[in-house]
């Protein structure tokens, strides 16, 4: 029963999160880009300090190394990666599948900088191979023409490059520092400094303003959709799943959602999936397996012992 459960609960967590680039895009219709991330957020963040309220006794950081987690949370994992990735989006090449895809290299990107930072981490050849693969992948995805590599298709995708990045580094700089502030209040701060952050970026703008924005239905159906399932309920999910299953299957998440945003963008928005997005998917994903082929090795046996178990 437990596997069964583990199985919907990550096949959920996949659906929401990979249909939350469908929302974006479609939210994107009638609100400014880092203005909508910055809503998002402000709403997401106080439902994460409710739920920190009721779960941890600890409802606010403490100390240097507590806020200096949260200002690397907020400023990289937040900030920077939403308002990279909601003005990316904004790019009319730029679909759900495509963003979607681009974000999967984060595991990728992540052990890149970990094996930089981290000074008990090194980069073997094949983790370099499967690095490089990952970004050839993105590459593919981009399809740039050599004779004009600033087009809005390329633009819009480095952007979106430009937020994994973001969030890869953030996630290495948390594990550099060493506090023990529960991960639910951590999150929550976070969002919460994000959202100021994003706000702060919104206003020296001069195309985003709160004038701009265009409270239809559909708007405030993308906007209860991202804060409250993709961000507040997909974050709880997402805490419960990493006690479960570890770090490693959680990653796969990332794998899984692309197919999620294809299918949530073509039915909705009519977005279609082209040979390239599927080819750039699948190269990123290579690059994954080849850069963790060891943990996966290590991990495979004890899945299927796991599941015979069950």
């Amino acid at each position: 029963m437990t596997r069964y459960r583990n199985v919907a609960l990550f096949v959920v967590l996949a659906a929401v999160w990979g249909s939350a680039f469908m929302a974006i895009k479609a939210g994107l219709e009638y609100f400014p880009p880092v203005l909508f991330a910055a809503i998002r957020y402000d709403i997401a963040g106080v439902l994460m300090l409710g739920y920190a309220a009721y779960a941890t006794d600890r409802l606010r950081p403490r100390g240097r190394s507590e806020w200096a987690l949260v200002l690397v949370g907020g400023s990289l994992m937040i900030a920077a990666y939403h308002a990279f990735l909601f003005v990316g989006e904004g790019y009319a090449s730029v679909t759900s599948a495509v963003a979607a895809v681009v974000v999967s290299l984060s595991p990728v990107l992540t052990t890149g900088f970990a094996r930089v930072l981290l000074p008990s981490e090194r980069l073997t050849p094949a983790g370099i191979a499967g690095l490089l693969l990952g970004l050839v992948g993105v590459v593919v995805l981009s399809d740039p023409n050599p004779n004009n590599l600033v087009t809005a298709s390329v633009v819009g995708k480095s952007l979106v490059f430009a937020a994994a990045a973001s969030f890869a580094l953030g996630s290495v700089l948390t594990r550099r520092i060493e506090a023990e502030l529960p991960i639910e209040t951590m999150e929550a701060w976070s969002m919460i400094l994000g959202a100021v952050m994003m706000h702060v970026v919104s206003v020296a703008r001069p195309t985003e303003s709160f004038a701009a924005i265009r409270w239809t239905p559909e708007a405030i159906a993308a906007m209860a959709y991202l804060s409250i399932a993709a961000s507040a309920l997909g974050f709880l999910v997402y805490f419960d799943l990493l006690d479960r299953l570890g770090p490693i299957e959680i990653n796969l998440v990332s794998y899984v959602a692309p197919v999620f945003a294809a299918l949530s963008g073509w039915w909705f928005l009519g977005e279609s999936i082209d040979l390239t997005t599927a080819g750039g998917f699948l190269i990123i994903f290579a690059g994954f397996c080849l850069m963790k082929r060891k943990v996966l090795a290590r991990e495979l046996p004890r899945i299927r012992a796991a599941v015979t178990r069950e």
